[in-house]
């Protein structure tokens, strides 16, 4: 039976291909700073998670903040079954599962768009706008409010002014007309999404600006996405050995290319779940990393060879690109150790079944 709490508790509920978990955990961060709350724990976003959740939230969370996972249609539609929200975030449509949805990205628009459909319909809806997937959700029919949040095209919430460095970006937003400076303890421009939803939904809920900032400087962040530390020589090593779908692996690239550096490594294992796709996937990626003027890849996985493929054929210098097989991580990391160089910047990028944390691991034993 769904939990139908009252309207003036909110049940936040965040779904999306890419950016769930943060998107989560900053939310729940601004919220914290004045109220109890209920928030699911990283990655816990499959409908049993619900299930159990639905049995520990209790009378004194004030606000409910939970991750909707999705791999399959009718997923989210259960979770909504479960505890129905009265806000929903949707952060983007992107490529990951799309192996399930026979390679159409419609079929991955819709299935997020059971969270559209099963939260309150008087509710309150908000999508990022700057995502040309997310105009394909189904909004047309949803009675309640929807606003959006931006980086490069006007909306409700426009971040302007994004600014770089070490510790993480600052970004302007104007808040009741008058102008803020936000900043997060993250590196890529698609956190900033994140950043953008969970301030408008505490912008919702009648959380001052100062009590944004104070969340979003205690937001705790999840280990091994985008941890960028410094080495010896000053080395600087990109640690995102969490998850590996394109437009993940192209934000990481973004966050690699904008950081300071003399030359710069891509450490880049195989993404799985692209069916027949595969070959045409990796290209794509390997491509982006020629165009991003990347100056050494190194591959991991077997279908990963194809991201060197990709990279070569956009231009890049065969010479600075290698290929290691899933049996041969201790290669990897003896040639990653014997290529890298002071003031280099290194970003070691893969899905946890890689354990391409061995491979950060091994860096930092070795160079830190």
């Amino acid at each position: 039976m769904s939990i139908n709490f009252s309207v003036e508790r909110p049940i936040i509920a965040v779904t999306g291909s890419a950016g769930k978990t943060t998107t989560k955990s900053i939310i729940a961060s601004i919220l914290r700073t004045r109220w109890i709350t209920f928030e699911s724990s990283d990655y816990w976003n499959r409908t049993d998670h619900t299930e159990k959740h639905q049995d520990e939230i209790n009378f004194i969370h004030r606000a409910i903040v939970l991750e909707y996972g999705m791999a399959y249609p009718g997923v989210i539609q259960k979770h909504c079954q479960i505890i129905q929200p009265n806000i929903g975030a949707i952060t983007n449509i992107g490529t990951a599962h799309i192996g399930n949805f026979n390679g159409d990205i419609r079929g991955i628009a819709a299935a997020k768009s059971e969270l559209i459909k099963g939260m309150n319909q008087n509710g309150h809806l908000f999508l990022n706008g700057d995502d040309k997937n997310s105009k394909l959700l189904h909004t047309k029919n949803f009675t309640g409010v929807l606003k959006k949040v931006s980086i490069h095209t006007p909306s409700d919430y426009q971040a302007k002014n994004l600014r770089y460095s070490v510790e993480g970006i600052s970004f302007d937003l104007t808040l009741s007309g008058k102008s803020h400076t936000f900043s997060i303890p993250y590196h890529g421009e698609f956190y900033v999404y994140n950043a953008l939803l969970a301030i408008a939904i505490a912008d919702l809920l009648g959380f001052t600006p100062e009590e944004m900032k104070q969340g979003l400087s205690e937001v705790k962040k999840p280990r091994h996405r985008l941890d960028v530390m410094q080495l010896k020589n000053n080395i600087t090593l990109i640690d995102d050995t969490v998850h590996a779908f394109p437009d993940a692996m192209k934000g990481a690239l973004d966050v690699l290319s904008i950081l300071e550096g003399e030359k710069k490594v891509a450490v880049l294992g195989s993404m799985a779940g692209f069916g027949n796709k595969h070959e045409a996937v990796h290209k794509e990626v390997g491509r982006y990393v020629a165009e991003k003027k990347i100056d050494y890849l190194f591959t991991y996985g077997n279908l990963s060879r194809n991201i060197g493929t990709g990279a070569h054929e956009a231009g890049m210098n065969k010479q600075r690109i290698f290929h290691f097989n899933r049996s041969s991580m201790h290669q990897l990391n003896e040639k990653l150790l014997k290529t890298i160089k002071p003031n280099w910047t290194i970003l070691i990028k893969g899905a946890s079944g890689l354990e391409m944390v061995n491979t950060v691991e091994y860096c930092k034993k070795h160079l830190g």
